[in-house]
């Protein structure tokens, strides 16, 4: 039971969609990473709220506010905008806190790896920043940020803490939190036609010491993808893979296994390391007007990387380092939008099946 409604307050626009999900519905459909004892009635409510103000001060400048609230995760990103002429990087100042489970990293692996439980270990985080938007190119877009951000690792009862269920620190500093200021650029390349498409994207980020506890660190990220279309259907490709130097706390980590990763594994299962490499194939083919049939096989690694995460989290929970998906299922097409089911096969031939629904309705 639900509600999604789109309203006009004077020239802002309020589109809000809430979710009052049974307990029972929500436990079938999504794995609850907090044990749920007492809580309210709130917390059974997924929704997302989102606020565009077109003409903040009269000068163009827009607001955006945008609320997204899961059963165990939250997000509030604010964001300002001033106009500038279009042969000018775009200014955005930037506004955002969220808190989640952290499961990638300190989540156990359960059922021969197929799914990831409570760690204990909750990321509250508080970032602010400027985002700069270069003009693009034909294929080619550019965006550079530089943000401060505050992370505080809490237990399932909102209570700071500074180390995990084993005794090993949750941080960098040893402390109850974390700070940096991150610089960060992205690059992007997109270039499609009838037949194929080619996508590229590398991020870089490096941490600035401007205090002397402070983290510094560079980061990269790299992600290729390829799709081209063979006879009625369509063969899709994809790389990813990154790594971390200098200062790293566990969060940081490049967690393997989930849903975009491995599918088969639970998030985070199959390694957490300062690098990491995944490959994905897919083949999608049509069966009717309504239904789409795929194949796929998804494969990745830490490297041999996970060690020298501190605290070994990956080590601690056995994960294997290494780990390989392959699976099928049927894409169901409506006017509102399309339902899709994976069943996946990992390593240990455990069987795990994921739903989902994207909404494509205008």
């Amino acid at each position: 039971m639900g509600a999604q409604k789109s309203v006009h307050a004077g020239k802002a626009k309020i589109d809000f969609n809430v979710d009052f999900t049974h307990r029972l519905c929500a436990a079938m459909m999504v794995h609850s990473f907090r044990n749920s004892g007492t809580s309210s009635p709130l917390s059974l409510i997924v929704g997302s709220l989102c606020v565009k103000h077109p003409n903040l001060f009269g000068k163009s400048e827009k607001l955006d506010l945008l609320w997204d609230k899961g059963l165990s995760d939250s997000n509030i990103l604010i964001a300002y905008r001033k106009p500038r002429p279009e042969w000018l990087a775009q200014h955005s100042f930037v506004f955002q806190h969220s808190i989640s489970p952290e499961v990638g990293i300190h989540g156990v692996p359960v059922d021969n790896f197929s799914k990831t439980g409570s760690g204990g270990v909750n990321l509250c985080r508080f970032s602010a920043g400027l985002d700069l938007d270069e003009p693009g190119t034909s294929n080619w877009t550019t965006k550079t940020s530089i943000k401060f951000e505050h992370v505080r690792p809490v237990n399932d009862d909102g209570h700071s803490i500074s180390r995990d269920l084993h005794g090993y620190s949750v941080t960098s500093s040893g402390n109850f939190h974390d700070n940096m200021v991150v610089l960060k650029q992205e690059s992007r390349f997109a270039k499609a036609n009838d037949h194929s498409f080619t996508r590229f994207s590398l991020q870089i980020e490096q941490g600035i010491p401007l205090m002397s506890k402070w983290l510094i660190f560079n980061r990269f990220k790299f992600a290729a993808s390829k799709g081209v279309k063979v006879g009625p259907g369509f063969l899709l490709a994809s790389v990813t893979g990154g790594s971390i130097v200098g200062d790293i706390a566990p969060y940081q980590a490049f967690a393997i296994g989930g849903v975009g990763s491995v599918r088969g594994y639970g998030e985070g299962a199959v390694g957490s390391g300062r690098s990491c490499l995944v490959a994905n194939t897919q083949l999608t083919f049509p069966m009717n007007l309504m239904l789409d049939g795929v194949l796929f096989c998804d494969c990745g690694t830490d490297l041999g990387s996970g060690r020298y995460v501190p605290g070994n989290p990956g080590l601690r929970h056995g994960k294997p380092g290494a780990g390989v998906g392959v699976g099928y299922g049927v894409r169901l097409k409506f006017p509102m939008g399309h339902f899709q089911v994976d069943y996946a096969l990992n390593a240990y031939h455990q069987k795990t099946i994921y739903f989902a629904f994207s909404n494509v309705a205008s």
